[in-house]
């Protein structure tokens, strides 16, 4: 049986398909300079989510990035400027795809502490000796606490790998799963590895999608919830660490699991990319990619610009002490499962 995520993605898809085909005229766009800007403008005032939440007038966007064009600009020429104009978006998720470049929003990145080091936790607190499998490195720690690091939602969890890794860690304290720079991948590895850790079916958040070319013509919003696993589950304390770099399905893992009874969020902010994404083509072949669907957390709240940390646990690496070979972070997460501090 399919997952209910997975539904959910195609019901979306298929019902924005539908709705929006059927409500106006199709346009017909030139495969020229002014043909292909016009098409991408309007297939983004058409679908994309968050205009009226980042309060961003797609009108005058488009009338600004559009007095740049000339008959004669080459490919690429024409290819900055619409990347330019979706740099406006603030979004992560939209990317203009060409056969010379992609183009991508890295601000909301670039502009934070990286809060996380890759080496200094495989030398210092692995010894370069854990386990692997489905893209997760896990270990119990000296202090007796479970370790998982999972680097991609892209790496399919199996079933029989999860009961083996849990089974593991089954005699720790506690377990820390780290997410830090986990840049996304399926929402379907969220609901498999989120199922562990909940014992009745839970709401996880919230779906809508568009039903008009509107900005603000909008589905109502559609429950999204999980069931738990009827194989091994765990049930002890949980810290999950994230930081800027834990973005779209990690960004959704860690909303669904701040909202979990036992569980604590901790490090920074996430990176936020919380629109279900969405691909269409112009005339001269290029693909657009962009947030379509926007899905909210248990309090029907957006999560587009990231989740907090829970209450009292936003902290930074101290990077003098990450030259001594100590992850801060990671270190208050040990404190707090094997104290409680």
């Amino acid at each position: 049986m399919m997952h209910k995520v997975v539904r959910i993605e195609f019901l979306v898809s298929l019902l924005a398909l539908l709705s929006l085909s059927s409500c106006h005229k199709v346009e017909v766009y030139e495969d020229d300079p002014y043909g292909n800007f016009d098409a991408l403008w309007t297939i983004l005032d058409e679908r994309y989510c968050f205009f009226e939440y980042k309060d961003i007038d797609w009108t005058q966007v488009g009338m600004k990035y559009r007095k740049k064009l000339t008959e004669k600009m080459t490919s690429e020429e024409l290819f900055d400027v619409c990347g330019d104009m979706l740099m406006e978006l603030k979004d992560g998720h939209v990317n203009l795809i060409a056969a010379h470049d992609t183009s991508r929003y890295w601000d909301w990145l670039y502009s934070s502490p990286e809060n996380y080091q890759e080496r200094l936790i495989d030398e210092h607190y692995l010894n370069f000796d854990y386990r692997y499998t489905s893209g997760i490195k896990y270990k119990i720690l000296p202090q007796n606490v479970g370790y998982m690091y999972y680097g991609s939602f892209s790496s399919a969890i199996g079933e029989g790998n999860l009961d083996q890794i849990l089974a593991y860690l089954s005699s720790s304290t506690g377990l820390i799963i780290d997410v830090r720079s986990n840049g996304g991948g399926s929402l379907s590895n969220v609901e498999t590895l989120v199922s562990r850790f909940i014992n009745q079916e839970t709401l996880v958040g919230y779906i809508s999608h568009k039903t008009g070319p509107g900005h603000q013509e909008f589905s109502g919003l559609y429950p999204i919830k999980y069931s738990p696993s009827n194989r091994i589950r765990y049930q002890k304390p949980v810290v999950v660490l994230a930081n800027r770099g834990t973005y779209s399905a990690a960004n959704n893992f860690v909303s669904v699991m701040k909202a979990l009874p036992n569980v604590v969020v901790m490090g920074d902010i996430t990176g936020g990319g919380s629109g279900l994404p969405f691909s269409s083509e112009l005339p001269n072949g290029w693909s657009i990619r962009f947030s379509a669907s926007p899905i909210y957390d248990v309090n029907r709240q957006h999560t587009e610009f990231g989740v907090e940390p829970t209450e009292g646990f936003k902290m930074d690496m101290d990077l003098e002490q990450a030259d001594k070979g100590h992850d801060t972070i990671l270190d208050r997460a040990i404190a707090y499962i094997t104290g409680g501090v």
